[in-house]
This record gives C-alpha cells, sequence and structure tokens, in this order.
C-alpha cells in the first residue's frame, strides 16, 4: 500500500457553508468563554491505562487550583470504577460551591439514570446527552433515517427531564451535544437541537447548553467558525442557549477553530489541559488561554506555576507534554540560534530601560516570569549559537556583561568547545571555558597576582609595589606610573620586559548593596599587533583593574610563547 497519485478517487473536499455574508472574519476575541475541562473524561478515555481514584482526584484538585469553573468528571456508566469516583466527589463535599461538575451520557434511558444516580446529593451539576447526528453514522453504524435519530434525542431528553424532576435539591443543568457535528447537515443539527429544547424548555435565566462538537475535524477552521455562525443565526430561540465548542484536532487546528469559532459566535469551549483528547488530542485549554492572555485579555484561568500543572498532568496521564508544546514545553521559550539570542538579549536590555510595563521582547510572545519561569533557560548554547548567547548565559550565571569586542573574542573559544564536545553547553562549561581562556582563577597561568599596595608621589604619580608570582615563584616588583594601570604596565615592561598597551577599558559592578564585586574588561595591544583581553575580578575596584591587567599579560605571554 501507498499513497495515491491521485488522492481524489478516494477522498472528497468538504464542503463550502452558504454563508455569503460572514461576519466573523471582522471580529476579534474581547472576553474569555465559559471554560469546561474534559480532562477526567475525554482526556481520560484517551490514555493507555485510564486513571485511578487516586489519580482522578489529583487531577481534579488541580483543576480547581487552575480556576475551572465547570469540569467534566466523568462517563457514569462506562463502569463502576467511574461511578464510584463521581459519586464519592459529590458525597465527600470536596466540589467547591462555584464549580460546576457535568457528566456524560449517550441518549439510553438506563444509561442516564445511572448518570443521575452518579450526582445523587449534589448541589448543582450539568448532565451532557449525546448522540450521532452525522450522515454516516446515521447510515452505516446506526442504520436510521434521520427522523428516528431526532427521535433518539429527543427520547433522551425527556428522561433526563423526568429524572432531573425527581431530585429537585439539586440545581440541575441540561446539555446537548448533536456528536459529529461537524460532518453533519447543518440544518438537520439545528432541527435536532430544536425538538431537544422543545422537551427541555430553556429560558435565557435557565439556558440549555449546546455542544456542537468537531467529533472528527474535517475541514480548515474557517469551515468550522461559518458551521457555528450559521447554526446561532438560525437556531430558534437562541436566546435560550450557550453555545459550547468541543474540537478535536485531527487536522493539527483544534484551537484555531475553537478560537474562530468563539469570534463565530460561541460562548463556552470544552477541552484539555495540554490538549490531551482522543486520537491527535482535542482543544487545548492552556494554548487557548494564554492566546489572550497574550492579546491582552485575562483568560480566567491561571497558569502561574505552569511546571506544576505540567507535574500533575504527566502524573495522572502518563503522557509527556512535548517540549516544543506552545507555552509549556521545556524549549518554547529557548532559543539556540545566534540570531535569535542577539535578538532576545537586546529585547531584554531595552525592557529594563523602558518606563511601562508592556512587553516587547523579539521571540517572546509572553514573558516567561508570568508563568513562574525564570530566564536562565531562555537561551541555551550549542554549536548554532552566537556571541549573544554566551554572554547571555554568563551575565545570568555570573553577572558579567562583557563588551561586545570581548564577546567576539570569546566566542572563537565556546565555538571551538562546542564542536569538540557536541553537545549542548551549560552555564558551568561557559564560565569554565571564559576562566581558561581569560586566567580568571585558574592554576594554568604565568602571572599570579598575589598582593599590592599603590601610593602617591610627591610629584602626583602613582607607585605600585607587591607580590606577583612567577611561573608558581613570588617576586616583588614595583614601578611608576601616572595612575594605577599606568604604574602596572610599567612594573611589567620594566620587570618582565612584556609592553602591553590599553586600547579600551570597561568596568562594572557586580551585585548591589555592601556585597558587590567589580568587574573590569581591558583591551590591550602587544607591540607585534596582538590584541589581548584581560579581566579582573574583585571586591575592590582598584584590585580588579589590576587583575585584569595580569589576566591580559598572561595572554600576551601565552601568545608570544
Amino acid at each position: 500500500m501507498a499513497m495515491l497519485s491521485d488522492p481524489s478517487v478516494k477522498y472528497r473536499p468538504f464542503p463550502q457553508v452558504p454563508l455569503p455574508d460572514r461576519q466573523w472574519p471582522s471580529r476579534t476575541i474581547t472576553s474569555p468563554p465559559r471554560w469546561l475541562s474534559t480532562d477526567l473524561r475525554d482526556g481520560n478515555q484517551a490514555i493507555v491505562d485510564p486513571m485511578d481514584a487516586v489519580k482522578k482526584n489529583r487531577f481534579f484538585d488541580q483543576l480547581v487550583e487552575v480556576g475551572l469553573k465547570e469540569i467534566e468528571v466523568g462517563f457514569p456508566s462506562a463502569g463502576q470504577t467511574e461511578f464510584d469516583f463521581i459519586s464519592g466527589l459529590v458525597k465527600s463535599g470536596r466540589i467547591p460551591d462555584d464549580v460546576l461538575v457535568q457528566v456524560l451520557t449517550q441518549s439510553r434511558e438506563d444509561l442516564i439514570r445511572t448518570s443521575f444516580e452518579s450526582l445523587e446529593g449534589a448541589r448543582s451539576a450539568i448532565v451532557h446527552l449525546y448522540n450521532a447526528v452525522s450522515p454516516a453514522w446515521r447510515e452505516i453504524v446506526f442504520r436510521m433515517t434521520p427522523d428516528e435519530v431526532r427521535e433518539v434525542a429527543m427520547k433522551g431528553a425527556k428522561v433526563m427531564r423526568d429524572e432531573a424532576a425527581k431530585r429537585p435539591d439539586t440545581d440541575w443543568h441540561f446539555q446537548y451535544s448533536p456528536e459529529t457535528f461537524s460532518t453533519a447537515e447543518l440544518d438537520f443539527s439545528i432541527s435536532v437541537c430544536e425538538a431537544v429544547m422543545d422537551v427541555l424548555q430553556p429560558t435565557p435565566e435557565n439556558p440549555i447548553i449546546l455542544n456542537l462538537p468537531a467529533t472528527v475535524e474535517a475541514a480548515t477552521p474557517n469551515i468550522y467558525a461559518d458551521q457555528i455562525e450559521y447554526f446561532c443565526r438560525n437556531l430558534p430561540n437562541r436566546e435560550s442557549a450557550v453555545i459550547s465548542l468541543h474540537t478535536h484536532n485531527d487536522r493539527g487546528t483544534g484551537v484555531a477553530a475553537a478560537e474562530l469559532g468563539l469570534m463565530a459566535g460561541a460562548d463556552r469551549i470544552e477541552g484539555c489541559l495540554f490538549g490531551n483528547g482522543e486520537r491527535t488530542g482535542n482543544c487545548c485549554l492552556v494554548t487557548l488561554a494564554l492566546n489572550m492572555y497574550t492579546q491582552g485579555i485575562n483568560p480566567g484561568l491561571d497558569f502561574s506555576n505552569i511546571d506544576e500543572v505540567i507535574e500533575t498532568v504527566e502524573y495522572c496521564n502518563q503522557i509527556p507534554v512535548h517540549e516544543r508544546h506552545p507555552y509549556g514545553g521545556e524549549l518554547v521559550f529557548t532559543a539556540f540560534s545566534g540570531s535569535h539570542q542577539d535578538a532576545i538579549k537586546k529585547g531584554f536590555a531595552a525592557q529594563e530601560r523602558r518606563n511601562d510595563e508592556l512587553w516587547r521582547v523579539p521571540y517572546l510572545p509572553i514573558d516567561p516570569a508570568d508563568l513562574g519561569r525564570n530566564y536562565e533557560a531562555v537561551i541555551r548554547v550549542n554549536s548554532q549559537s552566537g556571541k549573544g548567547g554566551f554572554a547571555w548565559v554568563l551575565e545570568q550565571d555570573q553577572g558579567l556583561k562583557l563588551p561586545k569586542k570581548l564577546q567576539a573574542d570569546f566566542s572563537k573559544h565556546v565555538q571551538r568547545l562546542a564542536d569538540e564536545l557536541g553537545r549542548e553547553l551549560n552555564a558551568a562549561d561557559i564560565w569554565q571555558t571564559f576562566r581558561e581562556a581569560y586566567f580568571v582563577k585558574v592554576d594554568k597561568r604565568r602571572f599570579r597576582l598575589v598582593d599590592f599596595e599603590e601610593t602617591r608621589a610627591t610629584d602626583g604619580t602613582r607607585l605600585f609595589a607587591g607580590t606577583i608570582e612567577v611561573d608558581g615563584k613570588p617576586q616583588r616588583v614595583s614601578g611608576r606610573g601616572k595612575g594605577l594601570i599606568s604604574s602596572v604596565l610599567t612594573t611589567l615592561r620594566q620587570t618582565f620586559g612584556l609592553e602591553l598597551e590599553v586600547a579600551d577599558y570597561v568596568e562594572h559592578a557586580l551585585g548591589t548593596g555592601s556585597d558587590a564585586r567589580a568587574a573590569t574588561y581591558l583591551e590591550c595591544r602587544t607591540t607585534d599587533g596582538r590584541t589581548v583581553w584581560g579581566v579582573g575580578i574583585d571586591e575592590d575596584v582598584a584590585a580588579a583593574s589590576v587583575r585584569a591587567i595580569i589576566s591580559a599579560a598572561n595572554g600576551a605571554s601565552q601568545g608570544a610563547e
């Protein structure tokens, strides 16, 4: 078997929706929908080993903590485990007063009765009734006429109405799904929903939830949006219905379909954290909610500690969240590319200088800190990285703000190491390489400053006097100059015959307060025209400058050998 050269003999394009005056393309999402998590039902059906009671309880608590106010807790007629979990959840008193739990049932009398029994004693709850309505299901699976399919929905609605009436102490809410809506005739779906509404008699004050599933995603998101707008515009008694969406991801556009569906008039979204529904998954609530957040809309769901949410989801589902999953993946805020790193680094620098909170950092549509992530993993270094990458890592890890020309010099050392190791370089790798390249607190160096003192002569010049180890042997040295740096340079020239000229000098504080240290960077020239860099780090600014000169002397002597 192989892919067909002419797939049109086997597959047909999905038909367009007759909606020439569609309104949704000019609309924007300005407020969040009602959210329903189906993690404990659709998500639970999508894993190899369904969750046990411990995992289900942990997941439920996580959903409540995130801020979900509507949670589909299961399919009570699926088995005793499901029934016992739902019943136990109700009787335990663990359902907050502002949270509506929902159960799903096929349109069969015995299953509906079981569903209501599982919710016995609930303060309030949603019973979700469904039956498939598309031609493929009518003709292939059920062998029913459209009228017979409509009658199945009506009979289920009557049982649901009657079972609710037997339990007046519970505030009942009804939901109906014309399952396979996305592949059914729109007018037929509307007629089935209208028939169900005739039975249940919803009002604007007590509306029915009509859920319109893309049970199997079969078309582009714009067609699904057309379907939703057509449905909303043609449904009788629209004001007495909450239009809910349950998109799946068979074509990889479940989130996009949900977003366009909201623009088309929907009020509610069903989905799972990280989209763990059947087959390729369903609408990812995390992605959709944070998409809204990046547009300045408070989604009403809190992912301030997204790693905790991921930990719960991965434990309960036994499925890892992909490292490239939007917002939550391990690598979604990480740049390896040199040009990306440079842009991000400049973006953070500009952000610090801004006088407002507006987020404008290239390649980062959201501030990782808003999700409880730090900035350490934003830029990571491998053989594809540029000088901006390791400079960022050194700044984050050691507080060093390397001048651009020093970044260019150090990049050769980093690139060489990355090529040799063939893996990502961590902060420790980069720091060790930097220390070795510029002789910062390493054993292998010709010159090492032991101690020194600086005095001012009567003629205004400065006298440097101290001890320098040369190849491990201490030696007393001294020299005079117009300032501290020039006096050290004089000492090196007169004592060791090493002549350096300072071309540039940069210093900055490391940290703040009484514990702050100083970092000094010197760009020097040798008599043969070479450029060498010196780096000095010390609690004392003057000592940092001296150490930078000694660092440059080590580089010059090494290059001359």
